[in-house]
């Protein structure tokens, strides 16, 4: 009786012992089953308001893509001021980089050198957008753009020549061409480099206007309508901070208006006053990043991954091109992605 009793006990206590193992292991399984979902920080980096919808349309891609903001994706956003300085666009990055962010998106290109350099030695990735890549020693190839980046460039010596091309052909009496710059402008290198071929290919006399700051470019413009002859019969807006600033772009537009001259623009935002405008669409810019982000995000090194180059967009103005006297063939308003009319 004592030993039936005893191998009884025994038995319970193998069964309690095997009911806790099945039960820990389901427990254990339940949890496997349903992991905490990691969630990425996604640093965005830019300036002024020109450029916002191409963090909008970032964002919305990366919905698109699975990427729910405040589940499993939290954008730490840093926006400098459109007058910011070198110094202060770095200090803005180096935040990001101290936020310890999965990526740096970057844009445009004053943002995405801040970027690089306050990236430089971390095993952050920089996503950039709107970067010229031509003759940056950083950038490998379009291909394989080494190193921890990738994104969307700004194609500047396509959009440069054709400017110059479009308003040789609607205007072909244009000969002298107003471009005043910021001389250390990440973009004015490559600008320069493929108008003044163009230009002289044309027939076209660049008066160039180098500046250090937006004041100059004013100054220059107060000295032309002051005088007898303006000296120029066109326009070209560049791509800076001085050209595309709205204090920039507001008295460039006012000389072109006072003195009926077509200004040739660089952004949708100046579509109103300018004969035409032969650009890239912002939004678009921010969802062809959005996968690199994505492939980034999922452990691709970025400098693996090949740029991406955006379509350009030709908006033309007709009513100014009336105003102007001008007449645009009809094989351009065909080509145009819109005509204001």
């Amino acid at each position: 009786m004592f030993k039936r009793n005893n191998s009884q006990s025994k038995s319970q206590k193998v069964w309690t012992v095997l009911t806790f193992i099945i039960v820990i292991s389901m427990l254990l399984s339940g949890c496997a089953g349903t992991p905490t979902p990691k969630v990425f920080h996604v640093g965005t980096l830019t300036y002024g308001e020109n450029f916002a919808a191409i963090g909008e349309g970032l964002k919305a891609k990366m919905t698109e893509l699975g990427y729910i903001e405040g589940k499993n994706i939290v954008y730490e956003s840093r926006k400098a001021a459109t007058t910011a300085t070198a110094d202060e666009e770095l200090s803005l990055a180096k935040e990001l980089v101290a936020a310890k962010v999965d990526v740096i998106v970057a844009f445009p290109s004053p943002s995405v050198v801040g970027a690089i350099k306050a990236a430089n030695g971390t095993d952050i990735p920089v996503v950039f957008v709107y970067y010229p890549i031509e003759g940056d020693a950083k950038i490998k190839s379009v291909r394989e753009p080494g190193g921890n980046l990738t994104g969307v460039r700004y194609p500047g010596p396509e959009l440069m020549s054709r400017r110059m091309q479009l308003l040789h052909t609607i205007a072909p009496q244009v000969k002298r061409v107003w471009i005043g710059y910021d001389k250390s402008g990440p973009n004015t290198a490559v600008a320069l480099e493929t108008l003044r071929p163009v230009a002289a290919e044309a027939g076209i006399t660049l008066v160039e206007v180098p500046a250090t700051k937006i004041e100059e470019l004013a100054s220059d413009l107060a000295a032309r309508a002051a005088s007898s002859d303006i000296g120029i019969d066109a326009i070209l807006i560049m791509p800076d901070n001085f050209n595309n600033s709205a204090a920039g772009f507001a008295a460039l537009s006012k000389f072109a208006t006072e003195h009926n001259l077509p200004l040739v623009g660089s952004l949708v935002s100046m579509t109103d006053s300018s004969l035409f405008v032969n650009t890239i669409d912002n939004k678009s810019l921010g969802e062809l990043a959005a996968p690199l982000v994505d492939k980034v995000l999922k452990g691709i090194k970025a400098g693996t991954i090949p740029v991406v180059t955006p379509d350009q967009t030709l908006i033309i103005n007709y009513k100014v091109a009336q105003g102007l006297g001008l007449t645009v063939p009809d094989s351009l308003l065909k080509q145009a992605n819109k005509v204001i009319r």
